[in-house]
């Protein structure tokens, strides 16, 4: 009799236990779920308007600071070339025109180069060489950008006007138009220079971003145009490209953003001369960004310091004008994202 008893009692025990394992953990009350979702959502709107806050009082900075500058030439400031701080007159198109050359010749290096990185690490490499080249290739967006430009105006420059620039201007001389795209003096500094170096600091943003794209490409679709025998070429260009062809322009873009602002290389290897005289690649020139580091701390108030807020405004602009039409095209792209090109 006690023993079952004792059996029942045990067996009480156990369905309690089990009965308060099953019963999930008590909220707290003052923290419930509707609360914790309502902290979040507000959390999230209050970052969105910081950020947005931030980028408008940037640009009423920027406006109230080159007002003098907006006053006294208004968009004619674009069509100047006239840099002169002694006499007083300012113009921004040397400085408009150099910032978007050198980012365009970056551009048109750096692009080919990423998608044949991207299409090796992703295809063609080993699986042993995989990893540590990538590693590699990402290790150079860590190298500061001073660094970039000390090389390119001491090693790079000399062996770009001893082997490039003296034996195209021997070959081109006389030659209409080619000869003046060559022309100057060899010293290594110029438009082509610091596009050169911009080129391979935007190469691994653009290259990294192109990799991880290929790689998100459903290896059902490869396997699929491999069994059908097309080559790699032909599995690159009409399969991963235009399933991947939005994230491409994505990463485009970002290496794009990165050379419009980039300073220090830039004004190592650009020449920092403010004349429009010449179309040639090898004449040193000026840029926005090496205009402000170079005479924005000795500028004083008035004309001279309006006038490298107002480069700084435009800038800004091309930058925002940029990027806006890059991310119109990239949700255009996005809509046809994995149908056949």
């Amino acid at each position: 009799m006690s023993s079952s008893i004792s059996s029942t009692n045990a067996m009480a025990q156990r369905q309690q236990t089990n009965a308060s394992r099953a019963q999930p953990p008590r909220r707290n009350a003052w923290f419930s779920a509707s609360v914790a979702d309502r902290l979040f959502a507000w959390l999230a709107k209050g970052a969105a308007l910081v950020t947005l806050g931030l980028l408008l009082a940037i640009m009423g900075s920027l406006l109230v600071g080159a007002w003098p500058a907006i006053h006294e030439y208004g968009l004619g400031f674009f069509t100047r070339t006239e840099w002169d701080p002694v006499q007083d007159q300012y113009g921004g198109l040397v400085m408009i025109y150099g910032t978007l050359m050198t980012s365009l010749i970056a551009l048109v290096i750096a692009v080919p180069v990423s998608f044949g990185i991207a299409l090796f690490l992703t295809e063609l490499s080993p699986s042993w060489l995989r990893r540590p080249l990538g590693t590699a290739i990402e290790l150079l967006a860590a190298v500061p950008s001073i660094v970039y430009g000390m090389w390119g105006l001491m090693v790079f420059g000399p062996v770009l006007a001893t082997y490039v620039q003296q034996p195209l201007q021997s070959l081109f001389d006389g030659v209409p138009y080619l000869g003046a795209l060559v022309s100057g003096p060899p010293v290594g500094i110029g438009i082509l220079s610091a596009g050169i170096i911009l080129a391979i600091m935007i190469i691994p943003f653009i290259a990294s971003v192109m990799r991880d794209v290929f790689e998100v490409t459903p290896a059902l679709l490869k396997e699929s145009a491999y069994g059908l025998g097309a080559t790699t070429w032909e599995v690159v260009w009409k399969v991963v490209l235009p399933y991947t062809k939005a994230g491409v322009l994505g990463g485009i873009m970002l290496g794009l953003g990165r050379a419009l602002g980039e300073t220090m290389a830039v004004t190592f290897v650009i020449g920092n001369m403010n004349q429009l005289n010449s179309v040639s690649m090898f004449e040193a020139a000026n840029s926005i960004t090496s205009a402000l580091a170079n005479e924005f701390a000795e500028a004083g108030e008035g004309l001279h310091q309006a006038s490298l807020i107002y480069l700084g405004l435009a800038l800004f602009f091309i930058t925002f004008v940029v990027l806006a039409l890059a991310k119109l095209l990239r949700n255009r792209l996005q809509k046809n994202e994995g149908a056949r090109a």
